[in-house]
Parts: structure tokens; C-alpha cells; sequence
């Protein structure tokens, strides 16, 4: 195991910020701690970091409990949201400064930073001042002196969120690539959810201080475990209903105004009477003519946006429904036109309410 957080907990006066928070990592695993402000994440990495100590719990590297040792005999390497570069620095001295804090010999020290500089694509920059760069060249320049040192853990603090969108994706994935390639176990901070599913092998949903799910991407997007993931990954609708019927083709779910589901057996419990479906857009199907178990509707809008059209159908009841299509799929569609949505059983998720 590289790295391990054992029921990790921190407390200011009597404000739980996080709460018996575990996971661990193996070798060159990214995992990203994802959620909204004052979730816990940064608090987190900050224990990790050794900036602030835990209430209770324990944090292991390689097997080592480096609980109370100070940041710098972790064997890590942290990006700053803001970079945190030195401006009387230049790109070269920046990137040696954990290098000079370690006493590496400088011919060793030359060696790593030419690797580094040749890595980020930082060549021909070398002497310039933080002040003299772009947004993304900085970025570069804290990435390569966190990786100079060789650490053992690369912690990331919302390393992209100063870049613009374009730039914030191809940096994370040229970031993933290096990581990568070097091996490197690392702990990812982000409120970006597409950031975070389409870099990390493993992400943390974090509410109110403790893990809500974890898992890989295409687990928490698809098999949310609780609402809170469900609402905060992605988009989707939600429908509360009654469980009226249970027979070998399913189990139906009166959801009042929005009709009636039949849905497997498995995705409901068995003692559940009250419930709450979750449907993703994108499974929601829409047809011109009606069809088994489906609703009608009135389109109140729909958005055009290349690949994919955006729509949301008010049913007679008053309640709305997004729902996703190809976009070269949409053309019969219009505001105010008559419309009939499907809900795809077998894609819905079902949770007590």
C-alpha cells in the first residue's frame, strides 16, 4: 500500500470539518477528492500534506505513520491552487528549491531539472520570472518542482482552477500522462466533477466532512450510492413514487403524476414503499408516438448543442423532465410540440424516501 488514511478526523472547537475519513492507494493511483466548499477536501489534503494535524485518526506512506512528522520529511510533492511560485525566482530556481532544501549535489540538481524542464515543455524559459509567464507556464513550473524531488506522493490543490476551460483540460490531461509515466501515487483536490472523472482512477464524493461514495467514474455516475452523489454528479432527474406491486416482471412504482415504472426487482429494496427514481437524461427516450410506459408531454425547450440536444418536456402535471439526444436526433423537435418520453427501466436508480 503507498498510502493509507485511517479513519482521519478534524475538528475546529466544535465544528467536525472531517470525520473518520479512510482510503487507501496503491502505487501510481490517482484518486480525487471531489465536492463542494467546506466539504472537507482541502482539509484533507492538508493533513496529508502535514500542514495541520488530525483530531484523531493516522496517515500512512508506504507503511511509515507519518501522522506528526512536518511537511517536508513526507516524501511529498504539493501544487498550490495559486502556484505559491517565488517572483524573485526564476523558472530554474524555483524548480531546484525542494533540490536545495534536500542538499542534492548540483550536477545532480542540473540533471533533474533539465529532465523536468524537457518534460513540461518549460525548454527556453528557464530564466524568466514568474510575472514573465502565462497562466498554464506557471502551472508547468510548480508541477515540475513538485515532481523534481522525487516524491513518493503528489498532492494537487484545484491546481486548474486559474486556467481557462480549454487550457484546464489539456493541462489535466498532459498531467495524467506524466503521472502516469512516472508511477506516481497522487491525491487530486477538485469541485470539478468532468475534471475529476476524466483524470482519476478513483474519486472521493465528499459531503459535510465524510465520504459519500467512492469509486471509479463510471460507478458513481451510473450506481450513485445516496441522492447527495446522484444530484452532484452529472444531471438528473427525480421522481417520487410508491412501491404498489411486486410480481415476477418487477416491481411497480406508482410515481403519482409522471405515471407508472415497472423496474427489476434488484434495484429496489425489499421492504421499501416510499421511494424516489433517478433517471439520467440521456435515458430518458424521446418519440413522436406513444409507447409502453410512456409519458406525454410538451416540449418547453430545447438546445441545440453539436453532438448533443438538450431538452426539458413538461408533462401535463405541471413537472418538467430533461432528457438528452444525439444532436443530428432532434430535428423533429420543437418548443410547444407534442412529445412522448420513455424512462428506461433498467437504467434508473432507486433510493428510500
Amino acid at each position: 500500500m503507498e498510502i493509507e488514511l485511517r479513519n482521519l478526523a478534524k475538528s475546529f472547537g466544535a465544528t467536525k470539518v472531517v470525520n473518520d475519513l479512510s482510503f487507501s492507494l496503491e502505487k501510481g493511483e490517482m484518486i480525487a477528492l471531489l465536492g463542494p466548499s467546506g466539504c472537507g477536501k482541502t482539509t484533507t489534503l492538508r493533513m496529508v500534506a502535514g500542514f495541520i494535524g488530525p483530531t484523531s485518526g493516522a496517515i500512512l506512506v508506504r507503511g511509515q505513520d507519518v501522522t506528526r512528522l512536518p511537511p517536508h520529511k513526507r516524501d511529498s510533492g504539493l501544487v498550490f491552487q495559486n502556484y505559491a511560485l517565488f517572483p524573485h525566482m526564476t523558472v530554474t530556481e524555483n524548480i531546484a528549491f525542494g533540490l536545495n532544501r534536500r542538499g542534492i549535489p548540483r550536477e545532480e540538481q542540473k540533471a533533474r531539472i533539465a529532465a523536468m524542464v524537457e518534460k513540461l515543455k518549460l525548454k527556453g524559459l528557464e530564466q524568466r520570472y514568474p510575472k514573465q509567464l502565462s497562466g498554464g507556464q506557471q502551472q508547468r513550473v510548480a508541477v515540475a518542482r513538485a515532481l523534481v524531488i522525487n516524491p513518493a506522493i503528489l498532492l494537487l490543490d484545484e491546481p486548474f482552477s486559474n486556467l481557462d476551460a480549454k487550457l484546464r483540460e489539456s493541462t489535466g490531461i498532459e498531467l495524467r500522462r506524466i503521472q502516469r509515466e512516472l508511477g506516481l501515487t497522487s491525491i487530486f483536490v477538485t469541485h470539478d466533477q468532468n475534471e475529476a472523472m476524466a483524470i482519476a482512477d478513483k474519486i472521493a464524493v465528499m459531503n459535510g466532512g465524510v465520504i459519500e461514495q467512492l469509486g471509479s467514474a463510471s460507478e458513481i455516475y451510473e450506481t450513485p450510492a445516496t441522492r447527495f452523489v446522484a444530484e452532484f454528479i452529472g444531471k438528473a432527474n427525480f421522481l417520487t413514487g410508491s412501491v404498489v406491486d411486486r410480481s415476477a416482471s418487477g416491481v411497480r412504482i406508482d410515481l403519482s403524476s409522471a405515471g407508472a415504472l415497472v423496474v427489476p426487482e434488484s434495484k429496489v429494496g425489499r421492504d421499501a414503499r416510499h421511494v424516489e427514481v433517478m433517471i439520467r437524461p440521456e435515458n430518458v427516450v424521446l418519440t413522436a408516438d406513444p409507447a409502453l410506459q410512456s409519458l406525454q408531454g410538451v416540449v418547453d425547450v430545447i438546445s441545440y448543442q453539436g453532438a448533443t440536444a438538450h431538452a426539458i418536456i413538461r408533462l401535463p402535471s405541471g413537472l418538467t423532465l430533461m432528457a438528452e439526444c444525439k444532436g443530428r436526433e432532434a430535428g423533429w423537435m420543437s418548443p410547444g410540440g407534442k412529445v412522448f418520453a420513455s424512462l428506461q427501466p433498467e437504467s434508473v436508480t432507486v433510493f428510500r424516501h
